[in-house]
C-alpha cells in the first residue's frame, strides 16, 4: 500500500470523521439558505420605492382624514368672509357642512362613458317597459275579443233555440187553421228523414231528381238572399203575432190584435226582460 493511500480502518481516518453525524449538515445549510432568503424578500420589500398610485392613494387618504386648518388659503379666504368651522356654507348657514364626496373612477372608460352607459341602460328599461304594456295592452285585448265571442255565441244558440220554438208553434197553429203547406220551407220545423228500402230503379230515380234540383239551385243562387237565424226569426215571429196574434216570449196566443198590443210588452226578447 502506497504512502499517500489513506487506510481508511487507521485511527488517523477515524478521528476526522467521528463528529460528523449522517444528514445534518444538509439540513442545516438548506435552513440557513431558506432563513436568509427570507431576510431578504423582507429587506428589498422595505425598501422597494413605492408606486405612483400608491403615494398618491397615501396622500389622499391622510388629506380626508385631517380636517382643513387656517393654513390652508381656501379656508382662510372662508374664515375673513365669517366663516366658522362646523358651520354650513351660504349667508344662512344652511348651506353644505360636509365636503363633497371624492367619486374615483377605477375603470378605463372614457370620459363620458358613465352618461353613455346611463342612457344605454334607461333606453333598454324603456324599452322593456313598453313590451311589458304591449302585452299587457294584448292580453286585454284577447280578454275582451274572448268575452264578446262567448257573448255572440251565447246570443247565437239563443235566438236558434227562438227560431226552433216559433217553428214548432208556426206549425201547430197553421194546423189549428187547416193550413197544409207553410208559407214558406223554413216556417215549419225541418222534418227528418225517414230511411226506406228502395229498389235500384227508384234510388235511381231520385238520384237524378236531386242532381237536377241541385243544378236549378245553382242556377238560381245569384238571385236568391240568404236569410240569416236572426232575420227568419224576425219575419216568423212577425207572422205569428199578424196572423195568429200569438207571441213566442209570452207563450200566449191573444183574442185579437188590440189585445196583443194592449198586453205583450214588444215584439222582441228584450222588450220581455
Amino acid at each position: 500500500m502506497s504512502d499517500e493511500e489513506e487506510d481508511y480502518m487507521s485511527d488517523a481516518f477515524i478521528s476526522k470523521t467521528q463528529d460528523v453525524k449522517p444528514g445534518l449538515p444538509m439540513a442545516k445549510r438548506v435552513k440557513d439558505a431558506m432563513k436568509k432568503e427570507l431576510q431578504m424578500k423582507e429587506r428589498n420589500l422595505m425598501n422597494r420605492q413605492k408606486t405612483y398610485k400608491e403615494q398618491e392613494k397615501e396622500s389622499r387618504e391622510a388629506a380626508m382624514h385631517n380636517t382643513i386648518t387656517s393654513g390652508n388659503k381656501g379656508f382662510a379666504l372662508l374664515q375673513k368672509m365669517g366663516y366658522k368651522a362646523g358651520q354650513g356654507l351660504g349667508k344662512q348657514g344652511a348651506g353644505r357642512v360636509e365636503p363633497i364626496p371624492l367619486n374615483i373612477k377605477t375603470d378605463r372608460g372614457g370620459i363620458g362613458m358613465e352618461k353613455v352607459k346611463k342612457r344605454k341602460a334607461e333606453q333598454e328599461l324603456e324599452h322593456y317597459r313598453h313590451k311589458a304594456q304591449v302585452r299587457q295592452q294584448n292580453e286585454t285585448q284577447s280578454l275582451e275579443d274572448f268575452k264578446v265571442r262567448v257573448r255572440s255565441e251565447r246570443e247565437e244558440r239563443k235566438i236558434e233555440g227562438d227560431l226552433r220554438r216559433s217553428q214548432r208553434a208556426c206549425e201547430q197553429l197553421d194546423s189549428q187553421k187547416s193550413i197544409s203547406v207553410p208559407r214558406e220551407d223554413w216556417y215549419w220545423p225541418t222534418p227528418e228523414p225517414v230511411e226506406e228500402e228502395d229498389d235500384d230503379e227508384e234510388k235511381e230515380e231520385e238520384e237524378e231528381e236531386v242532381k237536377v234540383k241541385e243544378e236549378e239551385k245553382e242556377e238560381d243562387e245569384d238571385e236568391i238572399v240568404e236569410l240569416t237565424t236572426f232575420d227568419k226569426l224576425q219575419i216568423l215571429t212577425s207572422y205569428l203575432r199578424g196572423v195568429h196574434f200569438y207571441c213566442i216570449w209570452c207563450g200566449t196566443t191573444y183574442n185579437d190584435e188590440e189585445d196583443l198590443c194592449a198586453n205583450c210588452p214588444g215584439d222582441t226578447d228584450a222588450d220581455h226582460m
